[in-house]
């Protein structure tokens, strides 16, 4: 089912339907290798390819291929970066000094294109006669999805971007430069369309696409965002009790396997692919001829070649651009699992020495040396106390079938799991003062872990802060930690910056009422005259 998926994912390149018509030769002729937008969108073939082109916008390096891992996690409190790419390990510092760092301008790039591509399905697919109706409504549907999900992604990145909402081929085109309030406004649009025309479930082919729940799941999250407690409330109850999903028998390292993907957890995954690899930075197009693994694993695997830091003779890994803050591990080690033993989730989540009384000083018991790349990992880095002392993820790491990273991971990113919804809505109706109704789904995600039920009878303040350490025992390294901050106004005052900066030392370079926000890129303010985000 995933490859049939990915296939015509890896296809929608060369059937985009492009923007732009091909330049016409003496003899008037077209180029056949590129269909023109009048000779196209005929059929509900075209639409789905369409689609499918919309969803390949997924697989870009500026979205969940590569850089919106170091968006999210490596600036957040839980991750950083020591990459030998000065500028890369800045960004990550909240430093930039060039506004169009290759980064930035990637995430910028592949948001856009996918939008463009989600604006043309949005365009062309009405025209198209004869369709089934119901197809019809799902393609369009899909479209307002994953156009929502790219606007949820660039507001919270970089707040005020251009709403850019109709189909358009003229390169001379402006688009409006909308503030925050009203990309979110635009969001919710999207997804209230978008929701009741999309299927609960999928089959076959089309497991992988976007369903009811992932977009009320998104909705609940847009009203999280912006504290409309009462209105994410209503989303999550929609998706806990659909009956789709669930976190019963589902282990929690299947939510990091490519053997597990698009399981009963799974709301909406970014579906990846080895099958066709790219080779170290090659097959990083936006067309047929990408790759379509991801390179996260590639990018923050424990270092494995000898220019990156390896023991000689070793099986190698990945470059350690990416490691996860020591205080993470103590978090986990703060309760045991209901057996009295190590919260089973830490070693899926880190590498880390779990000898070490000096960095997590704990009277646990030890657990087993967990493998890494077929050795463990006190072994393999004993006669090296720099890499020793290091916490690298293991979550999305291929570890668990070959002793090696590359470029193209199978593992799919899991965007949307109903874990986090079990949380959201916890922390939902406790903003609204339920805290008695929200330790029940707490305690589903912590039982699913092993470990006890909370029994105790919190305060909406004190369950505040136990929802927080929740969220970080469960969801830390998956892409959501840098909305809770900015949710939680963490980020909002020097106050409780310095708390971060007590255990994060990036965020001695945050500036309040600055750093938030990523900047605009400087070639899109002049040549498309956008304002500048505050105080860049």
């Amino acid at each position: 089912m995933k490859s049939s998926f990915l296939m015509r994912l890896g296809l929608a390149g060369t059937l985009l339907l492009s923007a732009t018509a091909c330049e016409k030769d003496l003899l008037d002729q077209p180029n056949p290798n590129l269909p023109l937008v009048e000779l196209s969108w005929k059929t509900s073939d075209d639409a789905v390819k369409g689609s499918t082109a919309c969803y390949a916008g997924l697989q870009g390096l500026g979205m969940y291929r590569r850089w919106l891992n170091f968006a999210f996690d490596l600036r957040d409190d839980t991750g950083f970066s020591q990459s030998p790419w000065g500028e890369l390990a800045d960004f990550t510092k909240f430093v930039q000094s060039n506004y169009d760092f290759e980064v930035s301008s990637n995430i910028w790039r592949d948001h856009y294109r996918t939008i463009f591509r989600c604006n043309q399905v949005l365009d062309r697919v009405p025209t198209i006669q004869g369709m089934d109706a119901t197809l019809q409504k799902r393609v369009l549907a899909e479209a307002r999805f994953l156009r929502a999900l790219s606007y949820f992604n660039l507001v919270s990145l970089y707040g005020k971007v251009p709403l850019v909402l109709q189909y358009s081929t003229e390169l001379n085109q402006t688009f409006p430069q909308g503030t925050e309030a009203q990309v979110w406004d635009q969001v919710i649009s999207d997804l209230q369309a978008a929701q009741p025309d999309l299927p609960l479930r999928y089959t076959g082919a089309d497991v992988g696409r976007a369903t009811r729940g992932a977009a009320t799941t998104l909705l609940g999250k847009v009203y999280m965002q912006n504290k409309r407690w009462a209105d994410a409330q209503a989303q999550f109850a929609q998706v806990i009790n659909s009956g789709v999903y669930t976190i019963e028998n589902v282990p929690f390292t299947s939510n990091f396997r490519h053997t597990s993907e698009n399981n009963p957890e799974s709301i909406f995954e970014v579906q990846f692919s080895d099958e066709k690899k790219g080779g170290n930075d090659a097959g990083n197009g936006p067309d047929a001829t990408s790759s379509q693994g991801g390179q996260r694993s590639q990018f923050w695997g424990i270092p494995g070649t000898p220019e990156r830091g390896a023991v000689p003779g070793i099986p190698g890994a990945g470059f350690g651009d990416g490691e996860v803050r020591p205080w993470v591990v103590r978090e986990f080690l703060q309760e045991p699992a209901a057996n009295g033993q190590r919260d089973p989730r830490l070693a899926a989540t880190v590498f880390y020495n779990r000898f070490d009384q000096t960095q997590f000083p704990t009277t646990l018991p030890v657990d087993a040396d967990t493998l890494v790349y077929g050795t463990g990992f006190v072994t393999r880095y004993k006669a090296d106390a720099r890499n020793l002392g290091r916490v690298y993820w293991r979550k999305y790491a291929t570890d668990y079938y070959r002793t090696f990273e590359d470029f193209d991971s199978p593992i799919n990113q899991r965007v949307l799991r109903f874990a986090d919804v079990l949380l959201q809505q916890a922390e939902a109706l406790n903003e609204q003062g339920q805290t008695a109704a929200a330790v029940p789904l707490i305690n589903r995600v912590r039982q699913r872990a092993g470990l006890a039920a909370l029994t105790a009878n919190f305060t909406r303040e004190s369950l505040r802060m136990q929802i927080m350490h929740e969220r970080i025992t469960e969801l830390t390294g998956e892409g959501v930690r840098w909305f809770d901050l900015q949710r939680w106004g963490l980020v909002d005052n020097q106050a409780t910056v310095d708390q971060l900066k007590a255990r994060d030392p990036d965020f001695t370079n945050f500036r309040v009422g600055r750093s938030r926000l990523l900047p605009i890129l400087q070639s899109e303010v002049d040549l498309n005259k956008l304002a500048q985000n505050e105080n860049w």
